[in-house]
């Protein structure tokens, strides 16, 4: 395997870890959230909702922007918008400032996910071996990251832009720098085609119950993600700092079943 893939492999890794760690530290604050700005409960639901529903639409937009600009120049940009966005979420003191930055948060999440997995799916191709485990497995080691430190912001009652600052400011340039080493592998506008050509060739009606499981599942993962901290801290009376710890048990469980995934097959592999 050459050394540029490698390099390709470790800083789309480290992207992963970071968005882990991003995204960990604002649903693990939702409380936090709420108080700063007055969220009534009647509403925060619409917000929550906003998030996913705008990742949704950044998603559709990244498959068409794929086809004039590569994922790995969306990925490098898209980064710093969502991380800028979280910063805005923990400085702002107004709803019509949250609103935006969250919506900012949720269109740039959207195609950061997309650009992302496109790559790793383009990376799987060139190693010509499963690989987007390990890719997700660092999401969930910066999940753990970002839920721990959201713990020290809430024990130590930390303003939000106090908690999320320090990290933004570390993690930045540092994806900045990584960024330089990721690795299209044929991703883009011909990777594109191919996906829409060997879709065509599916009957859309054999997807329709994949399609299905794989939405409760979502809905399943972001309900675990979005209300685990308003439900310890407003239904079970728990105190700030332990609301943040459902979400990294979470993603502790989510490490261990995508690390010991791959020496399951090899094990069932062997024993063949």
């Amino acid at each position: 395997m050459t050394d540029v893939l490698r390099r390709g492999r470790a800083s789309l890794a480290f992207s992963f870890f970071v968005q882990g760690a991003t995204f960990a530290l604002l649903v693990t604050r939702i409380p936090a959230i709420q108080d700063r700005y007055g969220v009534s409960d009647a509403l925060l639901p619409a917000f929550l909702a906003a998030v996913p529903i705008l990742a949704g639409v950044g998603s559709v937009t990244t498959e068409q922007l794929v086809k004039r600009i590569r994922p790995s120049l969306l990925l490098r940009w898209l980064q710093p918008v969502v991380m800028l966005a979280l910063i805005g979420v923990g400085s702002g003191d107004r709803l019509a400032e949250l609103g935006i930055a969250l919506a900012a948060f949720g269109l740039a999440v959207g195609g950061l996910d997309a650009s992302m997995n496109m790559l790793g799916v383009s990376l799987q191709r060139s190693y010509g071996r499963s690989i987007m485990l390990s890719f997700h497995a660092a999401f969930s080691l910066g999940g753990i990251v970002g839920a721990s430190l959201a713990w020290v912001g809430a024990h130590w009652h930390l303003a939000l832009w106090v908690s999320y600052l320090p990290v933004v400011v570390v993690l930045l340039p540092a994806v900045l720098v990584g960024s330089r080493w990721y690795v299209d592998a044929g991703a883009g506008s011909d990777a594109v085609a191919v996906e829409a050509g060997e879709a065509q060739s599916v009957v859309f009606k054999l997807l329709l119950p994949l399609c299905l499981v794989m939405t409760f599942a979502y809905i399943g993962d972001s309900t675990v993600s979005n209300w685990s901290a308003k439900y310890l801290k407003d239904v079970l009376g728990s105190s700030e700092q332990l609301s943040t710890v459902p979400y990294n048990v979470y993603m502790v469980t989510t490490l261990l079943g995508r690390a010991l995934w791959p020496w399951g097959q090899s094990t069932i592999v062997m024993c063949r």
